[in-house]
């Protein structure tokens, strides 16, 4: 069924034909008035030259019973109203007219039920009709009509057009400023009254004082303040009320409470309500509370916006018990509950993320109107529950409620979460065909709707025909060009907000910085800080904001030196540079900074403990991990989802693979990306047979993988020969679940076929491939012909290469390593000269080892360490023992420097993962495994050397290179001596 074929009977808002008074000014009059009334007006007596043919009225006096059509309005319903006002007009013959208390009546009811399209017909009757009446009193009314239905370009032409006007037709046309959110017209409106020596009643008061509160004009409204003390209005209860909420408004709570407790009359429950009510606006929960608390101590008994007020002060979950309180209060007094207090509680309990209490209240209802349902609609939102969105909104249609402007924003805004571009669509669809597209909130929720769902064309669009545009419109648009990756389009857009001179806030310059970050771009960042420095933009949230961007843009001095500079530190803040930290690959540094947080007494929060099990997964620091999964236990963190993923990651980059099993199989609800951890951890460990194992048994359970799960089974099958198997799934991935490889998944296949020594067919495969082959992919095949000692092939790659990443020090230092193999010197000494000449450094060995929690660092030839003697003769004792006793000889080859002999072995020597194995025998007990983790390949001697380590001192040694796990033991690695 389509999303909305529910609305096919409620599309239609007019009342039916019959009853329409178009159709009645028809019969009066040959004039027929277009809908648009913008340009008539009433016309004053005096001036009525009444050119139509009008058939001339009864000199009889006609009856019309006012007083019902009176008790019809008052009860609300707008469609008998219409009935009783055309049944008299077609009753008489010839028609006779309805006095203006009629038409007064109907306007005020159109008023109240913002029925501008009704109000129009109104108006265009009298006008077709040319009723001879008071033509100010019914402009006044219009005016005031037109104010509440929102139509404010009407009842200013209506306003502007009056040639004479009364203290009400200002009262009204200021209000219409104000009701529709152009506080300062009512203001400058205000101003000229006074300029034209009107005589101020009152009911000028509330609206002007709205007015000022709005704009936070303190002084303007004080001066106010004492113009109503001047004209005797202070007494006037609605006046005092509408001071109090001006002053809250302005954030002058001590004025507010001063003259509630002076002025205003204590057993007015308005007056109470009014004070509540200011306080619970401005977010101040329990200081309205305790107003509500006095007015109940005083015995002033409460009505429904009492608790409307008190309920929304409860609005936060830190008030949830007293919202709930209220509540029982509320079923207790056994009195029928009015739908605004239901609405109340729905939004209380939502707002509080309490969603199933929220539910419950909105299940109770007996009657629900158009906020019960957009605020169930809400609450689903607003607490990320998009699919229970989906669901309900269905229901909403099934029920036969109508999707107007707020319901259309906020399904709008669950699509989006969902990327549900289909139905969003269909949404937008409905806007258009209803005019709801027009609406600046509409507009500015499709652009992250489209946004959210990847289509920019869309976005682009809806932005390019939006009539109207505000701040939310930019950012909303430069967030979208961000998150798409249109980093260069969202840069472009943010100038020319700045050309436009439209004042930027945190809000844009957050999005920006989002783009900044996609791109790396340094320069960029630095500018952007530097504005938001210079225009004082500077907030909690964007201060952490520039930690983690700068952390990203790979400056960690930077981010270092904003985070010591962020006055009051959340755990947001430490856990930005705590991210730049490990995104940098400086875990040591990240480890220290989560220890710091503790000493501070921040505790950490669950995207905190995250961040620190990536740190210790990129250092053998499994004890740290453990630590961190044990606080997880004890805290209640549920052992699913992104925790198990991470802790199974943690475990299997610690070399601690039976850890990660244990993890995975203690996890209830195994989602994708759990399954693909799994998998990767497998591979990673050269367990290719298990990985497919684990995916097969994934597909069992009838989880589709993705992209990133493929990836992760073909890393398996390249670091385990499992070429055939590779090839399967790389078919399977394309023809069987349709999914376009990324640069990454070719790269795996020609890593794949390049280590099974078949390098024809890994160029043979580059070259047809549909993508041009990236930097990446070039430097998979340089490194299989740097193992199989391809010359022609590893020309060809390292020109590739070069051409295509010259800013990488890793490609000049593979390229190097490629010529040295085949003894090329002066192709050696060429790249290591252009390394120096640009300014790129090779990264140098370094292993470390943990030990008692204790991290340690090894360089090669280290001399660091405080055991260094001690250190150095166990290594001597350790490599005799293997020349004696398993026939170890040094493999000088593997030495990629144009020295002699004897200085190539002492170089072997010195390598740091050896450094670290020696500290591992010195300080471990025999028969403990000994775990070890080096930034750069495991070179072939050590490899060698490592293995009959573990064969000779009978010990496990698990060392992580910068390809791979291997597991060494009883002179055996796991790679099968395939890395």
């Amino acid at each position: 069924m389509h999303f909305l074929s529910y609305h096919a009977p409620l599309l239609d808002c007019h009342l039916p034909r019959k009853f329409s008074l178009m159709a009645m000014a028809v019969q009066l009059c040959t004039f027929q008035c277009s809908s648009t009334v913008k340009p008539h007006r009433i016309i004053p007596k005096t001036q009525n030259k009444n050119p139509l043919k009008i058939p001339r009225l009864s000199q009889t006096p006609f009856k019309f019973n006012t007083s019902t059509l009176k008790e019809i309005c008052k009860r609300g319903n707008l469609e008998e109203a219409f009935l009783e006002l055309h049944n008299f007009i077609t009753s008489q013959n010839p028609p006779q007219l309805p006095p203006d208390e009629a038409y007064s009546s109907i306007l005020d009811l159109c008023a109240a039920k913002k029925a501008l399209s009704q109000g129009q017909q109104i108006h265009a009757h009298i006008i077709t009709s040319n009723t001879d009446t008071d033509s100010v009193f019914l402009s006044t009314k219009l005016v005031f009509m037109y104010g509440k239905c929102g139509s404010l370009s009407d009842a200013k032409n209506l306003f502007d057009d009056m040639l004479d006007r009364t203290i009400f037709t200002w009262n009204a046309m200021i209000g219409a400023y104000v009701s529709n959110g152009e506080p300062s017209g009512a203001l400058e409106l205000y101003r000229e009254m006074r300029l034209s020596d009107i005589t101020l009643d009152a009911c000028t008061f509330p609206s002007v004082l709205k007015a000022c509160g709005v704009m936070k004009d303190l002084n303007y409204g004080a001066e106010i303040h004492g113009l109503a003390i001047k004209c005797g209005f202070i007494s006037v209860i609605f006046v005092a009320n509408s001071l109090v909420g001006m002053y809250a408004k302005c954030n002058e709570f001590d004025r507010a409470a001063q003259l509630f407790d002076r002025v205003i009359e204590k057993g007015d429950v308005v007056s109470w309500n009014s004070i509540i009510s200011a306080y619970s606006n401005s977010e101040r929960g329990s200081e309205a509370l305790r107003f509500f608390k006095r007015m109940q101590d005083s015995g002033v008994a409460k009505n429904s916006f009492t608790v409307v007020a008190a309920l929304q002060a409860c609005a936060k979950p830190s008030f949830s018990r007293f919202g709930m309180e209220i509540h029982a209060a509320l079923l207790r007094s056994d009195r029928e509950l009015d739908v605004i207090e239901i609405n109340a509680l729905v939004i209380m309990y939502s707002r509080c993320g309490r969603t199933d209490g929220a539910l419950r209240v909105f299940h109770k209802m007996e009657e629900k109107d158009s906020i019960s349902w957009n605020s169930m609609l809400s609450t689903f939102v607003q607490n990320d529950l998009y699919k229970e969105a989906v669901a309900f909104f269905h229901e909403m249609l099934e029920a036969g409620h109508k999707t107007d402007l707020v319901s259309t924003v906020s399904i709008l805004t669950a699509l989006g979460r969902l990327g549900n571009l289909r139905n969003g669509m269909e949404v937008h669809g409905y806007a258009i065909k209803h005019g709801l597209d027009s609406d600046l909130q509409v507009g500015n929720t499709l652009i992250d709707m489209y946004a959210k769902c990847c289509c920019i064309h869309y976005m682009t669009q809806v932005y390019d025909e939006m009539p109207n545009k505000d701040l939310i419109s930019w950012t909303s648009m430069i967030a979208g060009y961000a998150q798409n990756h249109c980093y260069l389009e969202a840069l472009k857009l943010f100038r020319e907000v700045q050309m436009k001179g439209i004042r930027i806030d945190s809000m844009i310059i957050g999005s920006v910085l989002l783009a900044c970050s996609g791109m790396t771009c340094i320069s960029s960042v630095k500018q952007i800080h530097a504005n938001i420095l210079r225009l004082n933009l500077f907030d909690h949230v964007l201060e952490n904001t520039i930690v983690d961007v700068y952390g990203e843009c790979g400056n960690t001095e930077y981010a270092s030196l904003t985070f010591s500079r962020i006055g009051n530190k959340d755990v947001v803040s430490w856990t930005s540079l705590i991210s730049s930290y490990v995104r940098n690959g400086m875990e040591n540094e990240a480890l220290e900074v989560f220890c710091k947080m503790g000493e501070t007494g921040v505790k950490p929060d669950l995207v905190s403990l995250l961040s620190i099990l990536s740190a210790s997964a990129s250092l053998p620091a499994s004890g740290k991990g453990k630590e961190i999964h044990g606080f997880l236990i004890r805290k209640g963190f549920p052992m699913d989802g992104s925790v198990a993923s991470s802790l199974v990651d943690m475990y299997a980059r610690c070399g601690n693979i039976e850890n990660s099993f244990k993890v995975f199989n203690l996890v209830e609800h195994q989602d994708l990306i759990l399954w693909t951890s799994m998998i990767n951890a497998s591979g990673m460990h050269g367990q290719g047979k298990e990985a497919i194992n684990i995916f097969n048994r994934m597909l069992g359970r009838g989880l589709k993988p993705d992209h990133v799960t493929f990836l992760a089974l073909l890393y398996a099958c390249s670091h385990s020969r499992l070429v055939e198997e590779g090839r399967r799934y790389f078919d399977l991935m394309r023809n069987s679940y349709q999914l376009e490889p990324w640069p990454d998944h070719y790269g795996c296949v020609v890593d794949l076929l390049g280590r099974a020594k078949r390098l024809d067919e890994a160029y043979s495969f580059m070259k047809n491939m549909p993508i041009e082959p990236t930097a990446t992919i070039w430097c998979a095949l340089l490194g299989a012909c740097r193992v199989h000692s391809n010359k022609e092939l590893g020309d060809i790659a390292v020109k590739k290469l070069l051409e295509l990443d010259p800013q990488s020090p890793g490609n000049y230092v593979l390229a190097s390593n490629t010529f040295a193999s085949t003894g090329r010197w002066e192709a050696v000494d060429e790249m290591r000269n252009i390394m120096r000449t640009r300014g790129l450094r090779k990264d140098p060995a370094c292993s470390w080892i943990e030990i008692k929690n204790m991290v340690h660092t090894f360089m090669v030839r280290d001399v660091s360490h405080p055991k260094t003697e001690e250190i150095y003769s166990k290594l001597d004792e350790i490599t005799e023992r293997l020349k004696r006793e398993g026939g170890y000889v040094p493999e000088t080859k593997y030495v990629l420097h144009d020295i002699q002999e004897d200085e190539k072995v002492k170089l072997l020597y010195g390598h740091s993962e050896r450094l670290a194995t020696a500290f591992g025998l010195i300080q471990t007990s025999p028969g403990t495994p000994i775990r070890i983790t080096k930034n750069l390949r495991v070179c072939g001697d050590c490899h060698v050397f490592t293995k009959l380590v573990s064969k000779i001192f009978e010990r496990v040694i698990i060392v992580r290179d910068g390809n791979r796990f291997h597991r060494f033991e009883n002179g055996v690695c796991s790679c099968k001596d395939f890395w």
